[in-house]
């Protein structure tokens, strides 16, 4: 089962990210009284706990909806500098260290080959009916 069929849409997590994503004032708590913050949204123990954690795995876990496990750790880490050492990168490969692995390894090895391994397409995209 994917990530997507354990989202929990009764997760207060879910509705307070909805909410915190969209408004400055409430961004702002975050940073500033982030305890006060879940508590006014009745987000539970555990839920409090793998935001503050920045625990990936378990966030998936409780059932946080995919998109919005990025977002958190943007709250945290700010959007800028992407690289493969990025903080909310590392929360990734902590929570996946198999996968990130595999990921980086083949990452790797596509760089080394240059590429995917042949030229770019060029022209516009086909159409299903094509």
């Amino acid at each position: 089962m994917g990530n997507v069929e354990r989202c929990d849409k009764t997760l207060p997590l879910n509705e307070m990210m909805f909410y915190v994503r969209r408004d400055p004032a409430l961004r702002a708590r975050w940073q500033s009284d982030l305890e006060g913050l879940a508590r006014e949204f009745g987000l539970s123990l555990p839920e409090y706990e793998a935001v503050r954690d920045q625990d990936v795995r378990r966030l998936h876990d409780l059932g946080v909806h995919q998109y919005y496990v990025p977002q958190i750790l943007r709250l945290f880490y700010g959007a800028a500098a992407n690289t493969n050492s990025h903080p909310a990168l590392e929360a990734y490969k902590r929570a996946y260290p198999e996968e990130s692995a595999r990921g980086l390894a083949l990452a790797e090895r596509l760089e080394r080959e240059g590429g995917l391994g042949g030229p770019p397409v060029a022209g516009p995209p086909m159409s299903k009916g094509r």
